[in-house]
């Protein structure tokens, strides 16, 4: 076998192993878990590092399993919490594991044939039928409440030193996490669980409970865990959101031109990490980068590498060309055709931020003239004279094209039949919305 852990030392990817993971690794295929909480009914680029790892583990020959917590899902996991989850229903939390299995579909294929094949679990289809009592007997006399308080998750909760208190709901977040181990050791002959380094403490729990639950710690019990750093900014802040929240991995919560530019925008130091973290490039690929980068940063190799290479992982090709054109259009030389084939939604996330007025579509059919447009119809321009000075500037253009003191607007102008860029030299823009009725037609409300 080759090394996995080798390989997930040099792109930054290994922080802590268990004795003896590294060599079961190399010695035969190795069947190991990460688990996902349905906290939400998709991922956001924070599970991108268990979701590498996972690719990784099944392109070095071994078998992954991905487990949707459907049951976990319902406690909450108290890891790095400084106060309790809300609880969420049942009709939420399937949603949320429909969501997730989605997700992660994208990146293994679980009805792939081959002997490694990926396995997708839901801990819900296991734990539904165990009984409280059940539950109290066969697992929870396994482990002693002073190994479990001893775990930093529970010490510093309890201790007050973040938040208030752990409830026992909480506190047996760790024997459930353990169980699932100890259930995919024995019907799937799991013998690795791997997670950031938060789930540290959970994760030698399940080792703890697969020794003690088989034979009574015989030796043939196996188990290992290895864990992977928490990924921050240079910084030091939390890796994973941008100004306006989480980055998701579904094109319906971030678009895909956003998700590119969160990593096209990254420092030149977090560029350099991430680059071996988020993508599968070789070394000396990675490193041949690195220096042409530091040759000539203002080029920005490293990160348009990286952003074309995690864009084509998580979305597709097609999407990271969209991405790249979009781009163009608002920091390049376009043209009023290329900026017409944005879809609406990657329209407004190109121009997010941009000053906007509304016109009526009725004055678009009347051939609104651009001196109205620029002043009195949206307030872009102070006045018609200042509008007038800009046109004899020839520093107008509509939709990326220059325009003169004749221009009229027509249908033609309008971008998915709704908007109109107006842009004043490089980079002052300003998009119009245009509307069927007036605000107040709308409310049905007389004129006065």
């Amino acid at each position: 076998m080759k090394n996995l852990v080798e390989e997930l030392k040099w792109r930054g990817l290994y922080h802590d192993s268990m004795p003896g993971t590294e060599e079961q690794l190399l010695k035969e295929v190795t069947t190991a878990y990460i688990g996902f909480d349905p906290t939400a009914d998709s991922l956001h680029i924070g599970s991108m590092v268990q979701i590498i790892l996972l690719v990784h583990l099944k392109n070095f020959g071994h078998q992954p399993i991905a487990l949707v917590g459907g049951a976990t899902g319902m406690i909450g996991d108290p890891s790095g919490k400084s106060d309790e989850r809300n609880l969420l229903n049942e009709e939420t939390l399937a949603k949320n594991v429909a969501g997730i299995k989605s997700v992660l579909s994208r990146f293994l294929d679980f009805q792939s044939t081959s002997s490694n094949a990926p396995i997708m679990v839901n801990n819900y289809d296991w734990m539904k039928t165990f009984s409280f009592i059940d539950f109290a007997r066969e697992v929870g006399k396994r482990i002693t409440v002073n190994y479990m308080m001893a775990k930093d998750s529970v010490k510093k909760r309890l201790t007050g030193e973040t938040g208030d208190g752990m409830s026992f709901t909480e506190f047996t977040y760790q024997l459930i996490q353990g169980y699932d181990f100890y259930h995919l050791h024995k019907n799937y002959n799991c013998v690795l669980q791997m997670g950031g380094s938060d789930q540290w403490g959970n994760i030698t729990t399940g080792t703890e409970l697969v020794r003690r639950m088989n034979a009574d710690g015989a030796e043939s019990a196996k188990a290992f865990a290895l864990t992977t750093p928490l990924i921050t900014k240079a910084d030091g802040s939390k890796f994973g959101k941008s100004e306006g929240g989480n980055i998701w991995l579904d094109a319906d919560k971030t678009s895909v031109y956003k998700f590119y530019q969160f990593w096209l925008n990254t420092t030149d130091f977090d560029a350099e990490k991430y680059i071996k973290i988020f993508t599968f490039l070789e070394k000396a690929a990675i490193d041949a980068l690195i220096e042409e980068h530091q040759q000539a940063p203002h080029l920005r190799v490293l990160q348009r590498k990286l952003a074309e290479e995690i864009t084509t992982f998580v979305h597709s090709d097609e999407d990271l060309q969209k991405a790249i054109q979009a781009s163009n259009i608002l920091f390049g030389n376009s043209t009023s055709d290329e900026l017409k084939t944005l879809d609406a939604k990657t329209f407004l996330e190109v121009f997010d931020g941009v000053p906007q007025a509304e016109i009526l579509r009725q004055d678009i059919l009347d051939g609104v003239d651009i001196v109205s447009v620029l002043n009195e119809k949206t307030g872009f321009l102070k006045s018609n004279g200042e509008a007038r000075r800009a046109l004899t500037e020839n520093s107008i253009a509509v939709n990326k094209e220059k325009v003169t003191e004749e221009f009229k607007f027509s249908v033609s102008d309008l971008i998915n039949n709704q908007f109109i860029l107006l842009q004043r030299g490089k980079k002052n823009y300003f998009v119009l919305k245009v509307a069927d009725e007036s605000a107040v037609e709308k409310m049905q409300l007389p004129i006065v």
